[in-house]
């Protein structure tokens, strides 16, 4: 199976057009019990999920976003649904760039890695929390995940398939994060994607990290960036783009790419969108707030023209001190970690640290402390 090319330069994509990365969330189904899980998994499909035509006609639609537009299928566990490869084969040969993100289960065995090679997969992306099997099978809740994790990854080495490793920020993992940037040099990753909590789903009962111990994480990262060989992007922290500026004082040198021709500093509905099992189109996974169902609704047109994912594009709308600060166009703060503590997406990002040299208001709803 032939992998289209390199996607369009990602610093010339116009995002009120099209998405960076389009997520469909093909199953909530899943044999984990994470405890961050922002799906709730269950081990059960959905009745109600999209079909594997319904499937195909959002996979046909992805493309009027443009040439090469990146898809990322998630889960829950995608390899719960049997139609996966069909899916993937589907979607490569229609010229969209094909990635996912499996869970780290006795399913993902090294045969079904280089079938879904085979099959025209750009990127597996896999999970590791923890810098060893104690850590990481703790806080994916099943004893064994860490060794097949790292099996698969390994897999995906010899099946000639980039590895991406995705990571969670929060209390209890992030003294293990210079642990595991050893181990995503070890496994040959292309991309570290570390991700700080948004309570949503069961990620409500964990503990985020302060918003000063945050700064000092994206410092490290960036310094890690600098230094490592693989790739560093943050989600659900664009303000990763402000700490680099304010690094290096030239943000021609922030970081702009990740490997796959997408653009760092993307935050939900502005480069992002998000499909669900059952249709349901939104900003981001981690912002729940739908603005219509691939079965009744243009995916196309409701990214580009619905009055959420148009305001959450334009950066002075924001409140707070997300509105007032310089970096916003750069920056824009976490939508959906505004939306969790708030229930407004324009609300301030509650996790930054920075706070605008002429602002004088209120600190943002749900704002921790070291103290």
């Amino acid at each position: 199976m032939s992998r289209p090319s390199r996607g369009p330069d990602p610093t010339a994509i116009d995002t009120s057009r099209r998405p960076f990365v389009l997520v469909w969330e093909v199953t909530q189904a899943c044999n984990l019990a994470c405890d961050h899980c922002r799906a709730d998994a269950t081990p059960t499909r959905h009745p109600d999920e999209l079909t594997t035509e319904e499937g195909k006609r959002l996979l046909d639609e992805a493309r009027e976003f443009g040439p090469g537009q990146l898809v990322v299928l998630s889960g829950g566990d995608p390899l719960a649904r049997p139609d996966l490869t069909e899916l993937v084969e589907y979607g490569t040969e229609r010229g969209l760039r094909m990635t996912l993100t499996p869970s780290g289960t006795s399913s993902l065995t090294p045969e079904t890695v280089r079938d879904l090679g085979n099959a025209g997969i750009q990127r597996l992306a896999l999970s590791i929390d923890g810098g060893s099997p104690e850590a990481h099978d703790s806080f994916r809740g099943e004893d064994g995940s860490f060794e097949q994790t790292v099996q698969a990854a390994r897999a995906a080495r010899e099946a000639g398939v980039p590895l991406q490793i995705n990571t969670t920020v929060c209390a209890q993992t992030a003294d293990e994060l210079p642990v595991i940037r050893d181990l995503v040099a070890d496994l040959d990753a292309v991309l570290w994607s570390v991700f700080f909590l948004v309570p949503v789903g069961r990620g409500r009962i964990l503990d985020p990290v302060t918003p000063e111990r945050a700064e000092r994480i994206l410092s490290w990262l960036t310094e890690v960036s600098e230094e490592a060989s693989f790739g560093v992007k943050t989600t659900e922290a664009p303000h990763y783009r402000r700490v680099a500026i304010q690094r290096r004082r030239d943000s021609t040198d922030a970081p702009q790419s990740d490997g796959i021709g997408r653009r760092l500093g993307i935050i939900a509905g502005n480069g992002f969108a998000f499909v669900s099992h059952t249709g349901d189109i939104y900003p981001s996974g981690f912002l729940p707030k739908s603005v219509g169902s691939v079965r009744k609704s243009s995916l196309v047109e409701r990214y580009r023209e619905s009055d959420l994912f148009q305001s959450l594009r334009d950066p002075d709308q924001f409140s707070g001190k997300c509105g007032a600060c310089e970096f916003r166009h750069v920056c824009g703060g976490s939508r959906s970690r505004a939306y969790a503590h708030t229930g407004d997406p324009l609300e301030s990002d509650p996790l930054c640290d920075y706070v605008p040299a002429e602002y004088d208001g209120p600190m943002p709803v749900g704002r921790a402390s070291d103290d």
